[in-house]
């Protein structure tokens, strides 16, 4: 009996032994493990700093462009404006044009351009409305005859 119960504890000291540096051995691996935690989450905090960086900087330049299309634009904007300008105000004087040289276009402007007598416009102030003159007639300017004709 003593034979086994010192087989007993020998086996014991063996398990305690074994328990012991299991122990040693797990707090060495979790003490390496920590340590690499610790590392990935520097690196971590590195690369998050990047990302942040390149966020801002994205932005900042999607700004730029954006202001300078937007100021390309409104230049395009303007020139084609006045293009547009440019186009009516030709296509406007070469109406006038066609239309002052058709013949058509002259006999229909022929008798507004010619006056054959003198218009007189008259008109009569009322003394009631007026102090300064009671009653009289005031003959204004006449128009005279123009002296040639378009053609």
């Amino acid at each position: 009996m003593e034979n086994t119960s010192i087989a007993i504890l020998e086996r014991l000291e063996a398990v305690v032994t074994s328990l012991q540096e299991n122990s040693i051995k797990m707090g060495q691996l979790l003490a390496v493990h920590q340590e690499k935690l610790e590392q990935q989450e520097k690196v971590d905090d590195v690369l998050f700093t990047k990302i942040d960086h390149l966020h801002n900087d994205l932005h900042q330049k999607t700004d730029e462009i954006k202001r300078g299309c937007e100021r390309d634009i409104l230049l395009v904007k303007t020139q084609i404006e006045n293009v547009e300008k440019k186009i009516y105000v030709a296509a406007g004087a070469l109406a006038a044009f066609a239309f002052v040289g058709a013949p058509a276009a002259q006999k229909i402007l022929e008798p507004l351009l010619q006056a054959r007598e003198r218009a007189i416009l008259e008109r009569t102030v009322n003394a009631a409305i007026t102090d300064e003159l009671p009653g009289f007639v005031v003959r204004e300017s006449a128009v005279s005859a123009t002296a040639g004709v378009l053609y």
